[in-house]
């Protein structure tokens, strides 16, 4: 695993959004998995700023959604593949025949799960997935003790991811209880996971799972499983690492042509 401290969100998300680019010169037709929320926003505003200055071209890409709200009515405008396609499809000039995600809406859910996971490796396979962390530890919707073997699944949200992302709805109660998630075990599929965190209120978890011990308890830990993993965290992120110093040196001394 490498951790990179950059001095903010935007430094952040201007060193993988030029990592994305640099996958997309190689292999114009790279499967991009995407997260949503906040914290990945200046990644895709960075990307699209470079495919509007002609220093990248996206047009062959392709996206796929990490999970999925259940229940919400198709076009809802907080089903996560409505936010895909609003932040990153969109701006990046691509259509929706570039995009795959699972069917939240769907009456039968488990079947919409299994589907997901082998539309993933029937495109190949995830080239670079992107991740977000939870305030205790989760990535994707895999929250606490989930199965670090876990495939595409349904889940349900504790109480505090429910608040955490209470901000995107009128309130509350408009928030689901249940998800589509890739598992872990998926998740750990991708050929490089690439992992941001922001703000002090994300040092706790970005500790656990980098230093602490893998356990299920901190899904995020199942990350120093994965042979190309890359964790890119602001110096409020960074502020509980006993090896921080550590880590700028590495990252510092690093070649260019190894790239993230």
């Amino acid at each position: 695993m490498e951790v990179v401290i950059v001095p903010d969100a935007a430094a952040g998300g201007e060193l993988i959004a030029e990592a994305m680019a640099d996958l997309l010169r190689r292999k114009p037709d790279a499967l991009l998995g995407v997260a949503t929320g906040s914290t990945p926003l200046p990644i895709y505003e960075a990307l699209a700023a470079k495919v509007r200055a002609a220093e990248v071209d996206a047009g062959r890409a392709r996206i796929c959604q990490l999970d999925e709200y259940v229940g919400l009515p198709a076009g809802h405008p907080e089903s996560y593949r409505s936010v895909v396609l609003r932040e990153v499809v969109e701006p990046l000039g691509l259509t929706e025949d570039s995009f795959m995600g699972p069917d939240g809406s769907t009456d039968d859910v488990a079947a919409a799960c299994v589907a997901y996971d082998s539309a993933l490796a029937d495109a190949g396979g995830v080239d670079l997935q992107l991740l977000g962390i939870g305030t205790d530890g989760h990535i994707g919707f895999n929250e606490p003790c989930s199965s670090l073997a876990s495939r595409t699944r349904i889940k349900t949200l504790t109480e505090q991811t429910r608040k955490d992302n209470a901000r995107f709805f009128d309130s509350l109660d408009e928030v689901p209880h249940h998800v589509i998630t890739q598992g872990i075990g998926t998740i750990l599929e991708a050929r490089h996971l690439v992992l941001l965190a922001t703000g002090e209120a994300k040092a706790d978890a970005v500790a656990l799972s980098v230093e602490g011990p893998l356990s299920a308890l901190v899904p995020a830990s199942a990350l120093q499983l994965h042979p190309h993993a890359t964790v890119v965290v602001d110096e409020a992120a960074a502020s509980r690492l006993k090896l921080a110093d550590y880590f700028r040196a590495t990252f510092a001394a690093k070649p260019d042509w190894q790239g993230i």
